[in-house]
């Protein structure tokens, strides 16, 4: 055989070859992942009460029912992931509050979550904390109170917008979590995380909302910035793209509202700040796993898949991706959200961590402290003010003056810190500390400082300041004012309508102002408050709601009127 004739068959076995590689690519069959999400957890081991126990008509929630639906849908796709788009701790009940989250981390490693993006509230404790529900061990000053080394989480978190700046961190901190002063990752927790299975690739980037910097005692993410959402998620799809990763997901803690909100698999009247994230966004992001406004909604934007899966564990969403194993792209996306019923049998591993930690706490979560005949919401009028904020506002006004003197004018409720309803689950109408923890677990203590009036028009008119948004703090009794979204901003609050008593208000004049310890460090981007001094510590947000509802039992809350809103643009 000649020289050219082995050649040419040389070449003809290798076109054939090849042909039969692309043959065989080309048929290979799409590989099927199913992703089950959750989002704003939020530390709900057991069922929550009253409307946030509920989707719907439907009772909802709890960790031994989510784990157990968890389970089930599971058990019907070999290639199955679980995900979460933040606040699984933070802002919690008593039952996991009361041990720092531990428990939460607990039952979500027993129920499997594999991925979490971090959300604003799993800063609550600060960042030094936060790592420590990721890698485990005892709480610094609580120890671990059930007796057993906390393993951390078994998940991994995401921040890829978390931006930690070593030269701004306090070096005994930077010690204590065994980092070096210079050198080492940008973010506290890593950018995305790529998983295989079923042959193919599929990268998760987590971010939270860049807003975290606004919503967080500024003292405890010192070193930290947040960088905007879409931004930092197109730069790693560039660089997912480069490594071959072509199916890419996003666990974004942001959110948006549906209008009417009826339908938890509807989009309608969408809108939202994730809405424009989701714009922005390459789209190479073929899904969009949301959260932080407690909704579920099921929403195609850009072509992207878009969903959340409300809050407290009474929602999951099951997302069904089709990607083609020769390019790891995704071919097709389908999505459904599935309520957590109770109807199912609770998981066994589940109510062990609950027995485990409720010997801890049963006595003082089942103390009564009063009665209330009604609920009392925390569902604000046009206003802004609800019948939940006055009382709590009261509260804190009534244990200011207990300590820092009878002169204390006005105390300031931030909403966002109101995270409950005031409802009794007993017949009698009896509240219990638990009940009063749920309204405020943060921990926070109770300040008075010395502030001008002209210094309180300044934080009445940073209500105001934002151009989509707005958060109306609640004001105890005898304060009132009125504003107008309508005027230019630093002049919707009407001056000659701010009064004390009936009394107006004299911008050189000083007066004593309450406020929790958030807003005293500038929360919810309220600088103003800084600008008082001669600051006196009154004690605990807690303590002044129990003291408060022992002391005016049975309630019957009125609301004052305090403030009025003059426009009625929504």
């Amino acid at each position: 055989m000649s020289r050219g004739l082995r050649l040419a068959l040389g070449v003809a076995a290798i076109m054939v070859a090849a042909a039969s590689a692309l043959r065989s690519a080309q048929s290979a069959a799409p590989v099927d992942v199913q992703l089950l999400a959750i989002n704003d957890f939020h530390g709900y081991l057991q069922p929550a009460a009253g409307s946030n126990g509920r989707i719907g008509g439907v009772v909802a929630g709890g960790v031994e029912y989510l784990s157990t639906h968890l389970a089930r849908l599971r058990a019907q796709s070999p290639n199955t992931l679980i995900v979460s788009a933040g606040d699984d701790i933070g802002a919690s009940p008593l039952l996991s509050g009361l041990f720092h989250d531990d428990p939460t981390i607990d039952a979500l490693n027993a129920a499997g979550l594999q991925i979490s993006s971090v959300g604003n509230h799993e800063f609550d404790e600060g960042w030094v904390e936060l790592l420590r529900m990721q890698r485990g061990g005892c709480h610094p000053t609580d120890g671990c109170r059930d007796r057993m080394r906390f393993p951390g989480a078994h998940f991994e978190y995401l921040g890829a917008n978390v931006h930690f700046d070593r030269s701004r961190a306090e070096p005994p901190l930077l010690k204590q979590v065994g980092w070096p002063a210079t050198g080492g990752p940008t973010t506290l927790f890593p950018p995305f995380v790529v998983k295989a299975i079923g042959g193919v690739k599929i990268a998760f980037i987590g971010v939270t909302l860049h807003e975290t910097q606004h919503m967080v005692m500024p003292s405890r993410i010192l070193p930290i910035t947040f960088d905007n959402e879409a931004t930092v998620i197109n730069t790693l799809v560039s660089v997912l793209e480069r490594q071959g990763v072509h199916a890419i997901v996003a666990l974004i803690h942001q959110g948006g509202t549906q209008n009417p909100d009826r339908d938890i698999n509807g989009c309608v009247g969408f809108d939202g700040p994730i809405v424009h994230i989701v714009h922005a966004l390459s789209p190479e992001v073929a899904v969009v796993l949301s959260g932080h406004t407690h909704r579920a909604y099921n929403c195609t934007i850009d072509g992207k898949l878009l969903t959340s899966a409300s809050s407290y564990g009474r929602v999951i969403t099951r997302i069904h991706l089709r990607i083609d194993p020769v390019t790891d792209r995704i071919m097709s996306k389908t999505a459904e959200n599935v309520i957590v019923t109770r109807d199912v049998p609770k998981d066994r591993a589940e109510s062990a961590i609950i027995a485990r930690y409720t010997p801890f706490y049963t006595a003082l979560a089942h103390r009564v402290i009063g009665h209330a005949p009604r609920t009392v919401t925390r569902q604000t009028d046009a206003a802004g003010e609800s019948a939940l904020g006055d009382l709590i506002a009261d509260a804190q006004l009534e244990a200011a003056r207990r300590v820092a003197g009878p002169d204390v004018a006005v105390a300031f409720m931030n909403t966002g810190g109101i995270r409950a309803d005031l409802a009794s689950t007993a017949s009698d109408g009896s509240i219990t500390y638990e009940d009063a923890f749920g309204i405020q677990p943060f921990g926070n203590e109770i300040f008075v400082r010395t502030m001008t009036g002209a210094s309180l028009l300044r934080v009445l008119e940073q209500q105001f300041d934002g151009s989509d948004t707005f958060r109306v703090l609640q004001v105890s009794d005898g304060f009132t004012y009125r504003y107008d979204r309508t005027r230019p901003p630093g002049h919707r609050v009407d001056p000659a309508t701010v009064k004390m008593n009936g009394q107006r208000l004299r911008p050189d004049t000083a007066y004593k102002v309450a406020m929790n310890e958030y807003l005293a460090d500038g929360g919810d981007g309220f600088a103003a408050f800084g600008e008082g001094t001669n600051q006196i510590d009154c004690g605990s947000d807690i303590d002044a709601l129990t003291s408060y509802l022992s002391s005016h039992s049975p309630l019957t809350p009125r609301r004052g009127d305090r403030i009025a809103r003059d426009d009625r643009r929504d």
